[in-house]
């Protein structure tokens, strides 16, 4: 990955990958518990839209609740630290939507 739109293809891949898999496992009866993205309405959405399918209520959407400022110490560090060969820049952070929308609403229908 070397931008954000490539972090977005892959994203879209991973969801068309995982998402009937989790749906049968839910379907099944089974609890799932995913580390996906979820900074994004639209990834949440996605997330809900599963277990929606599968006739389950969602039990947590778990976030940090911390500011964008935070976010972006952590992630100045993160490319600092050079362990990831995609590193996102500060204005990149500023300048898109799927990055900082990550706050939850009570509309969503998520316990925290």
């Amino acid at each position: 990955m070397q931008t954000v739109a490539d972090y977005a293809r892959y994203l879209r891949r991973l969801r068309d990958a995982m998402g009937p898999h989790i749906q049968v496992l839910l379907k099944a009866g089974l609890s799932v518990v995913a580390r996906l993205p979820g900074q994004h309405a639209g990834n949440r959405q996605w997330m809900r839209g599963l277990f929606e399918v599968a006739g389950r209520p969602p039990i947590a959407c778990i976030s940090s609740d911390v500011t964008d400022a935070v976010c972006k110490q952590r992630l100045h560090r993160r490319n600092a630290a050079g362990a990831h060969e995609f590193a996102v820049s500060g204005a990149e952070f500023d300048g898109d939507h799927q990055l900082t929308s990550w706050r939850q609403t009570a509309a969503e229908g998520f316990s925290r």
